[in-house]
């Protein structure tokens, strides 16, 4: 009996969705909702925040250039929408929905005990936007344990006195110092790090993380 190839059925060309209309610029309420979404995630700094808002007028900005607006009247929006969102970031800072200093106090301790040092975390720090007076305060009030973030970049990295082969070849402490200074630690405090008996780095390590 012959059979006839199956045929499928003959389907209708999907027709292309419109663009949706990009509507009125961002203003104060807009970013101010955007802005709490962002909050209820994330730990901010005012600069971060205004980072995030201003992405927001951006893409606005193009979506509306994307659909023929004219290019005086989107520079005019987006001034306004600029102007607007630095105030919705300052009234957030007023009612202390974003506070720099304790941002920078909490990503301290964290980094800290992640094994960055004291120049590695002021540095993240000035990249979220931390004041470097702000910083630099916050550091002094909570320093960070130089000794202990050493040792924790080398329990990552399994050298020194995390290292399989022990002791350490005078090639591989080089290698590691070099490391070490690349990562912002003091000659000293890498090479007191170095120095330590596994069973002491590994007791010095705990003693940190409790505190």
């Amino acid at each position: 009996m012959e059979r006839h190839p199956r045929q499928e059925p003959s389907r209708a060309p999907r027709r292309r969705a419109e663009p949706r209309p990009v509507g009125p610029a961002p203003e104060a309420g807009t970013l101010r909702e955007a802005a709490l979404a962002h909050l209820a995630r994330f730990a901010v700094t005012e600069a971060g925040l205004l980072r995030v808002l201003h992405r927001r007028i951006d893409r606005w900005a193009r979506r509306a250039e994307a659909e023929g607006q004219p290019t005086d009247r989107i520079a005019a929006a987006m001034i306004a929408a600029r102007a607007a969102a630095v105030e919705v970031a300052r009234r957030l800072v007023s009612a202390g929905a974003v506070d720099d200093a304790a941002f920078a106090a909490s990503r301290a301790r964290r980094l800290n005990q992640s094994g960055r040092s004291r120049r590695a975390i002021q540095a993240h720090l000035a990249a979220k936007g931390v004041a470097g007076s702000t910083a630099a305060a916050v550091l002094e009030e909570a320093e960070p344990d130089e000794l202990a973030a050493a040792l924790g970049h080398l329990r990552r990295r399994r050298a020194g006195p995390f290292a399989a082969e022990q002791p350490p070849s005078q090639e591989a402490r080089l290698k590691t110092l070099g490391a070490l200074a690349r990562a912002g630690f003091p000659r000293d405090v890498a090479e007191r790090a170095l120095d330590m008996e596994p069973d002491e780095a590994e007791q010095r390590l705990l003693e940190a993380r409790r505190g």
